[in-house]
This record gives structure tokens, sequence and C-alpha cells, in this order.
């Protein structure tokens, strides 16, 4: 069996998944976390960092997760009512423990590209006077737990939402692998803006890498491993073994 097989036709079929009215609907969703993202960072320029307490932080990701499960129903939903399932949207499934090691082989170097290009693109941009989200991050054992949860649900909804679904609509609607590769890591960043827009710019091309990523695989599997992986480093193992 060839190796793509296994994994579906995600990358060659440029049929659309979903309706375009569909995508327009997803569009206009996307409005709203940038509009909640610039009220975060309203009146923030030059303002000292405050730490939150325990029910702030818990709020904010229990809002992250809901928010995130939410659109990628709205994903998979209108994929259903175009007659496709799960994996359509996944590009396929591992058949065996080979499959899963060969993708946990493509996702590590991948995050070690995924992290120069982080640090290159802060690097570049300079400092700015964004909201910090480090008082976001994790301190009590609770609150660990539940980025946990944060960071598998981000890693696997965010690469279905952005990747599986708005990445094949925008192959379909543009016939470019490029275009769709650039026009999905835009609402990508764009969905971070409560980080403010240094990291929006960041996100995006971190957002062409994942893109990058799915086209060659043809499935989402070690792009979902490599942003799990990701998110749990930048979010508490950083900050835990690096002091």
């Amino acid at each position: 069996m060839p190796e793509n097989a296994s994994h579906g036709n995600r990358g060659n079929d440029r049929r659309p998944i979903a309706s375009y009215w569909h995508t327009l609907g997803f569009v206009l969703i996307s409005i709203v976390p940038v509009v909640y993202g610039m009220a975060m960072q309203k009146g923030a320029a030059g303002t000292p960092a405050i730490e939150p307490a325990t029910p702030e932080r818990l709020k904010f990701y229990l809002i992250s997760i809901g928010g995130d499960w939410l659109l990628f129903y709205f994903c998979w939903v209108g994929v259903h009512w175009k007659g496709g399932d799960f994996f359509q949207l996944a590009g396929g499934r591992w058949n065996s423990a080979k499959d899963a090691l060969k993708d946990i082989g493509i996702a590590l170097p991948f995050w070690v590209v995924w992290e120069l290009a982080a640090r290159g693109g802060h690097w570049i941009l300079g400092p700015d006077q964004a909201k910090p989200v480090q008082p976001l991050l994790p301190r009590s054992f609770l609150e660990v737990a539940v980025w946990l949860a944060v960071c598998v649900t981000a890693g696997f909804c965010e690469e279905m939402i952005f990747r599986g679904y708005l990445q094949r609509q925008f192959l379909a609607m543009s016939g470019s692998v490029g275009v769709a590769i650039v026009a999905q890591a835009f609402f990508f960043g764009i969905g971070h803006a409560y980080q403010g827009w240094k990291q929006v710019c960041i996100i995006a091309v971190l957002g062409v890498l994942y893109g990058v990523l799915a086209a060659w695989r043809r499935n989402l599997q070690a792009n979902i491993i490599a942003h799990v992986w990701s998110d749990l480093w930048e979010g508490w193992l950083k900050f835990l073994l690096v002091r």
C-alpha cells in the first residue's frame, strides 16, 4: 500500500469539504476573538502586569477550551452537512504503531524549526507594549492540570479547524496551496489577538509552518503532536525546566 493511502488523499483533493456559505460564517465568527483580544489589550500600554487570582486563570482556561471545541464543532457540522466525516478533516488515521512513530519522529524536529522561527520573530520585531500573557500561565497543581487540557484541546481543535477545515476550503476556492496556507495562517494569527499584534504576526508565521507540514504530510497527526507539545513547552515546561 502506498504511504499516503492510509492517510486519505486530502493533499490531492481540491474539492470543498463544506459549503462556501458555511466558510463565510466561519469568517464572521472569527471577528469575535479579534474584538475580544482588542478589548483585553485596551489600555495595556505601559501598565504593569497584574497577577490574576487562581479563579481568574481557571476561568480563562475554561473559556479557551470551550471556545476551541465550539469552533471545532461548527467546522465539523459544515463538513457533515456536505456528507463528510471526522477523518476527512483529519486526513485519515493511524493504521499501525509504525505510522504513529513516524509522525512523532517528524513532529519533534518540526518543533525545533517552530521554536527557532518563534525566537527569530521575537528578535526581528523587538519588544512591544502589549499586555503580557505570562500572568495567565499556570502556577498551582490544579492550574497545571487544567492547562494540560488547554494544550491538548488547542493542539487538536486548532489543527482540525485551521489546517483541516480552513486550509482545505481556501485550497478549493483558490486552487493554490500557497494561497490556502497563507490565508488560514492569517486567521490563525488574528485568533490570538489577545496576545497583542506582535504575537499575532509571529503566530501567523508559525501558522504558515503548520500549513506547510499539513500540506506535505496530507494529514494532521504530526501537526497535532507538535502543536500540543509546543503549547506545553511554552506555557509551562519551559518555565519549570529553564529558571
